[in-house]
């Protein structure tokens, strides 16, 4: 739409080279059609299904999984084929869920397809006719009416008191008015180009003709949609994280196949006898059901935030959320209510408080009703809604003082005028005439002195101040109706009664939401299309605008280079007046700042940021279809709480990951270890058998792994800064806790060995006996070994020994499959375990229950020298402070 603005209306149908009475002619309208194309918007082109299962197929854990299904295939000859079916199995399962997630982006641009009015009333050759909105051409004349969808961008060419609701497009809360009017300058933001319509908006009074200036992929919401078809969906933080374990197993499989394979020739093992044996080890590394685990994880987090408010359209996503670093919210229905309110009536002398309510609801077209339970149902503009309902709650019923005062004329609201007037019959007689509006102008329009018009002045600038939207009240009586109702007879010789301040409240719950932000290490930023003053008023009542920070117009961004705006990004809290362009500007910077960022909005104009932002969070209430199919998230509340709430969902998700991963990988080192040190002091015997390893991978591994991906959030979990997204999963503290946890659970299955071998059974059971020891330790072992993994650093006691009834049932399951194999004799025939004598079961319990007593005081250790760190650091400030002190006091 660029330039027509600028032009006059004559300009204007030159350039376009139409007629401004009879429009185009048929034969120019088809030429052009074929010129500049259908108004529709392109379709990205979809994938197919083969590419699509491709994609899933080339993730580095799935290709692990392949891997280990096929060694584990060829180490058998063929008949371990059930272990390679479960890999297949969890593989099919986890391609089948993640694409079911996909296509965000087109089913972002079938909405914005859906959006294109079907029909449009064009005037072709001088004749009104109907077309399809498809056929529009640039230089038609479109006739619109209240109610009509706007089919394509265009100038306006005349109009009567036109308003449009262009919220999707810009972000203004409140319809706006419009009209042929002044040419505008060169550099006028979309939201404030008052003699042009787009596309895809709506008119909500009023009517107007205009010359079609742009169609299709050419006009503003084509614009969108080609950054929507051009945004690529990036890797969240977890996909990457998984890659990395991918990575990191494999290098541990090929780890484990080198050493094994090199210990075998030191002792002139058969070659192909430890090749085979390096292979089965690298294929017992492999934690098979970790990516069925993660996807059960995500998919009851998306349950969980159901509860909160909050659809996840895509798995990872839920996670993503909880490294979020910078929340970029817009104003209207998520910070704030999404209605106006009167917060502030003065009037002009004491006492005119009820003739002021008077004004404000009748002087008005707003259509009150009464819903199902008693309750006022208000239609119409918003800004007119408001003043009806201060009325209706301190006693002036519209309806009912409608019946008394009758509306017998009217001069509606122009946007040129600025003002609205009525007239009504009053019940002891004669007519009065109610008139609302700018008070600049109406103060034109009043018999006022001085000293009140100054006072009028100042009460106005006051609210300006607080960006309030002012209005106006004033009135005027007369013994006759007029035989005219036109604003030259109207509204002249006014009475001034007061002003109504008026604002879209911030919502109750989102004042305390920022303040858990800001404990939680997380940057609150509000990017609104609104304007810079209101936006700034509302960003400090809620503690967004903190002091030093800075607000930025989009007329600012203009002329700010990429390269600077990435510099100086963390400067500001506000983003007013800003353009699709500038919001994907801003979500960019701070990425380029390394911070994971989450997106709100409702509009067509939302939705490339939306999709840019690392999480993108579409309103459900208001939000467009185009928004919500672009958005990971869909907030079904309309609240920025919600968010927040979803953030501490998305971290406690990320620590129960990280802790399902500790739990497999620490359990799986042990029995790694269990089998290369029986390898490398060449026992008489394996100290496991295989099908003891597939029953122990059985017990040990789903069961308490899910258990551990609902554990409760773990307190404090928003007390603490969001985790770096590009740091290591294997840090040193992961890796080091993995390794002792590891060495210990395998170092305590060989002692039960050991004591089974040559302690504590009879000579002739003593294989057999060493056998089973070391089989049930293992498995009890790890059982247990869940329990330390609930929490890094809280006690178990702290956290709650019941406190997820999960992890408790998981452990009682296994725990009696255990004993079935080990008591049973059908299935002690199957598992080659025998009979333990009560000494056996007290030294297998012993060693059992090591690990959580080694983890146990482990904690204790480090949260002991954690509160001693503290009272340092304490101390260290308080010494500081008196330092500073007695330097003042010298």
């Amino acid at each position: 739409m660029s330039g027509w603005h600028s032009q006059s209306v004559r300009e204007v149908l030159d350039g376009l080279g139409t007629d401004g009475q009879k429009g185009l002619t048929r034969q120019e309208a088809a030429q052009r059609l074929e010129r500049y194309g259908p108004n529709t918007l392109e379709q990205g082109k979809r994938r197919s299904m083969a590419l699509r299962l491709l994609d899933q197929l080339r993730d580095p854990m799935i290709l692990v999984l392949l891997g280990a299904a096929g060694l584990s295939l060829l180490v058998s000859g063929g008949e371990d084929w059930l272990d390679a079916a479960i890999i297949l199995l969890i593989v099919v399962v986890n391609a089948a869920i993640s694409i079911s997630q996909e296509d965000g982006a087109q089913r972002a641009l079938e909405a914005l397809r859906r959006m294109s009015a079907p029909k449009a009333k064009v005037i072709r050759e001088g004749t009104v006719v109907l077309v399809p909105a498809e056929e529009l051409v640039p230089g038609d004349l479109v006739v619109l009416e209240a109610g009509d969808l706007v089919p394509a961008d265009g100038r306006i060419l005349e109009s009567t008191a036109l308003r449009c609701d262009e919220s999707a497009m810009t972000g203004e809360s409140v319809p706006v008015s419009k009209g042929a009017g002044e040419v505008l300058g060169e550099d006028t933001p979309l939201a404030d180009r008052s003699n042009m319509v787009v596309g895809a908006t709506v008119v909500t009074a009023g009517h107007a003709l205009c010359a079609v200036t742009a169609t299709g992929m050419n006009s503003e919401v084509g614009h969108i949609a080609g950054m929507l078809l051009l945004q690529e969906q990036g890797e969240t933080p977890l996909q990457k994280k998984m890659a990395e374990v991918s990575g990191t197993l494999s290098f541990v499989c090929l780890c484990v196949c080198g050493v094994m394979f090199g210990v075998g020739l030191l002792f002139h093992k058969p070659v192909f006898e430890m090749f085979m044996t390096a292979v089965s080890l690298a294929v017992a590394a492999i934690p098979e059901g970790l990516p069925a685990i993660v996807t059960i994880v995500l998919a009851m987090g998306v349950q969980r935030m159901v509860n909160r408010h909050a659809i996840v359209k895509r798995l990872p996503a839920v996670e993503t959320l909880g490294c979020a670093g910078v929340i970029c919210s817009d104003k209207t229905g998520t910070l704030t209510q999404n209605r106006m309110k009167v917060v502030d009536l003065w009037t002009l002398r004491p006492g005119q408080r009820k003739l002021a309510l008077e004004i404000g609801a009748l002087c008005s077209d707003v259509h009150v009703e009464r819903g199902s339970r008693g309750e006022a149902v208000y239609t119409g503009d918003p800004t007119e809604i408001a003043l009806v309902e201060l009325a209706l709650g301190e006693g002036v019923d519209k309806n009912v003082w409608e019946e008394t005062r009758p509306r017998r004329g009217e001069v509606p609201f122009d946007s040129e005028r600025k003002l609205m007037s009525t007239v009504h019959a009053r019940p002891e007689g004669g007519f009065r005439v109610l008139v609302k509006g700018a008070p600049d102008v109406l103060l034109r329009r009043c018999k006022i002195g001085g000293e009140e018009k100054q006072r009028i002045l100042s009460a106005n600038e006051g609210m300006a101040r607080r960006a309030l939207r002012v209005l106006g009240l004033a009135y005027r009586d007369l013994e006759l109706m007029p035989r005219e109702c036109s604003s030259a007879v109207l509204e002249q010789g006014l009475t001034f009664v007061g002003l109504a301040g008026m604002m879209d409240p911030p919502r109750a719950e989102v004042k305390e939401a920022v303040g858990r932000c800001y404990r939680a290490g997380i940057r609150p930023v509000m990017i609104t299309g609104d304007h810079k003053l209101t936006a700034v008023a509302v960003a400090k009542e809620l503690d967004i605008f903190q002091p030093g920070d800075l607000a930025l117009t989009g007329e600012d961004l203009d002329f700010m280079p990429q390269e600077m705006l990435e510099s100086d990004v963390e400067q500001f809290s506000v983003f007013a007046r800003v353009s699709p362009e500038h919001k994907m500007r801003i979500v960019k910077a701070w990425q380029k700042r390394g911070k994971v960022v989450a997106m709100t909005g409702d509009g067509v104009n939302d939705a490339p940021a939306l999709k840019a932002a690392d999480i993108g969070c579409a309103m459900g209430v208001t939000g467009t279809d185009v928004a919500k199919g672009a958005a990971d998230m869909i907030l079904t509340d309309d609240n920025f709480a919600t968010i927040v709430a979803a953030v501490e969902e998305g971290r406690g998700i990320y620590a129960n990951i990280k802790k399902a991963i500790h739990y497999l990988l620490s359990c799986n080192i042990g029995e790694i270890l269990t089998i290369f040190l029986a390898t490398l002091f060449q026992f008489r015997q394996m100290p496991l058998l295989p099908v003891q390893l597939l029953w122990l991978n059985l017990v040990t591994d789903a069961l308490p792994a899910l258990a551990l991906g609902v554990e409760p959030v773990e307190e404090g979990m928003m007390d603490r800064k969001p985790r770096d997204a590009h740091a290591s999963l294997f840090d040193r503290a992961f890796s080091f806790s993995l390794a002792w946890q590891g060495a210990m659970v395998g170092l305590l299955t060989l002692t039960a060995y050991f004591l089974g071998e040559y302690v504590l059974s009879d000579p002739l059971t003593a294989s057999a006996t060493a056998n089973t020891m070391a089989f049930a330790t293992l498995t009890f072992c790890q059982l247990f070994h869940a329990f330390d993994v609930r929490s890094e650093t809280e006690s178990l006691f702290h956290i709650g020994l019941f406190s997820n009834p999960s992890m408790n049932k998981a452990f009682l399951v296994g725990a009696l499959m255990q004993l079935a194999v080990l008591c049973m004799p059908p299935l002690q025939m199957i598992f080659k375990t025998v009979p333990l004598g009560a000494t056996e079961w007290a030294a297998v319990l012993a060693l059992a229950l090591t690990p959580l007593v080694v983890c146990e005081l482990t904690k204790a250790l480090r949260r002991h020298k954690r509160r001693g760190s503290a009272k340092e650091r304490t101390a260290a400030s308080q010494k500081s402070r008196e330092t500073v002190s007695a330097g003042k006091h010298r």
